[in-house]
């Protein structure tokens, strides 16, 4: 990321505006473009929805919380949000 001087790429009148709020700081102004949502790009995303649609299978065919929370190395509370939530 580099820094631009806004005084030589915004109009005036946009400039003046934002001194109103910024004057002298440094300002970050992020893409237009959209953001993807949370492990979209790497895939994580769609392995814990796959890992937990497994466990509310097992869940539903009667392995324990507990069972399950150890086979998974996850909190029992966690479990249960998976399960009942």
């Amino acid at each position: 990321m580099k820094y631009l001087n806004a005084a030589g790429i915004l109009p005036e009148h946009l400039l003046k505006e934002l001194q109103k709020y910024v004057d002298g700081e440094i300002l970050y102004i992020p893409k237009a473009s959209s953001k993807k949502e949370w492990g979209a790009v790497n895939g994580s995303r769609a392995f814990y929805q796959e890992r937990n649609k497994e466990i509310q299978r097992l869940f539903q065919l009667g392995f324990s919380v507990n069972a399950l929370a150890k086979r998974y190395g996850l909190a029992y509370s966690t479990i249960k949000k998976i399960v009942y939530g």
